[in-house]
């Protein structure tokens, strides 16, 4: 029996014998065989082929990118995956960590299992703190119910930060909780809220006093404040009607039965329930956005390395910025956002 072989009947015995135990085959070199490709290695380590891309973008001096091939005889690193999903609220945190980061799936392109590199704001924070002054260990745990991270998770200090947040108003708003109770690292990114209307809709958007009048929807739990800030009222004054659904894929049916006259989300998600929902030619973006907001990582204000853990991670966003790698991560992902929209 061929080393090859060897190895695959050890990881399947294993798998038999530890059920999961084929996670710890990771964080591992791997000598690639004649007839490996991504898929088959990441089989072989994740017992999942579709966490090939942890593969990939842990050695682009490798593959080839055109192809995606990995020559054999190369030497592959095969990372741990840095989170798993979690049934409970409480996962376990490996003992080794010092500081734990709480996040959610199924806010691709910043956070998302099955997103290349988990999404990202995944990647620019993990950067982040990779180039930190005084680094300390840190695990990135995922509980996908976003309702419990602010309030009881991280208000409790269940977890040490979280990630990826928009800000409110503070300024106006200083009693709301999220001001109240939470500070703010440096933004990450910018997010630009849009407007998307009907092809064959008359809603223009050149100035705010266009809104006025109009019927906007966004998803019910996202956040209105862009709407309420202090040159607007438009909730507060009854100035706009405001429509709230339980998810963004009703917010575009309600556009195009001409219940509402523009839905209101940021741009990557509007773009893409746009091409989900078959709407490409029928909805369109207006060129204005309504809004520009910024993701942020939080910690409660009442954690006491507060001051510590964010001096680290906003000094290592500065220097992830100066050595170049915060616009390449940023560049690398946006070309995955438009290739998924082709």
């Amino acid at each position: 029996m061929g080393r090859m072989m060897w190895r695959r009947a050890l990881i399947v015995l294993v798998m038999m014998v530890v059920p999961g135990a084929a996670l710890a085959l990771c964080d591992v070199t791997y000598k690639v065989q004649p007839g490996d490709t991504l898929r088959t290695i990441a089989k072989q380590h994740y017992s999942d082929a579709e966490n090939w891309t942890l593969i990939y973008y842990a050695n682009l001096s490798v593959i080839n990118n055109a192809t995606q091939e990995v020559p054999a005889g190369a030497n592959v690193f095969v990372p741990c995956p840095a989170g798993r999903p979690k049934e409970v609220l409480e996962p376990l945190i490996p003992l080794e960590a010092d500081m734990t980061l709480l996040t959610g799936g199924n806010y691709a392109p910043f956070t998302d299992r099955n997103w290349p590199g988990n999404g990202m704001m995944f990647e620019l924070v993990n950067a982040a703190l990779g180039q930190s002054p005084s680094r300390v260990r840190h695990s990135v745990i995922w509980v996908n119910d976003w309702s419990q991270h602010l309030f009881p998770l991280l208000d409790g200090k269940t977890y040490d930060m979280g990630f990826p947040w928009v800000r409110p108003d503070c300024a106006a708003t200083p009693e709301s909780g999220r001001c109240a109770r939470f500070h703010y690292s440096d933004p990450f990114m910018d997010l630009p809220i849009m407007l998307f209307k009907r092809a064959d809709g008359e809603f223009q958007y050149e100035s705010d006093a266009d809104v006025p009048g109009h019927s906007l929807c966004r998803p019910k739990g996202y956040f209105i404040h862009d709407l309420d800030r202090p040159d607007r009222r438009w909730i507060r004054d009854n100035k706009i009607t405001l429509t709230q659904p339980d998810t963004p894929e009703e917010c575009f049916e309600l556009l195009m039965a001409g219940t509402v006259d523009a839905v209101t989300v940021n741009v990557f998600l509007g773009a893409t329930k746009i091409v989900k929902m078959g709407l490409r030619g029928r909805v369109v973006p207006l060129d204005k956005p309504l809004s520009q907001e910024a993701l942020y990582v939080v910690i409660s204000k009442t954690h006491w390395r507060a001051t510590a853990f964010l001096y680290r991670l906003n000094a290592g966003l500065r220097a992830l910025r100066a050595s170049g790698r915060y616009d390449e991560i940023i560049a690398r992902h946006m070309a995955i956002f438009e290739d998924q929209l082709k």
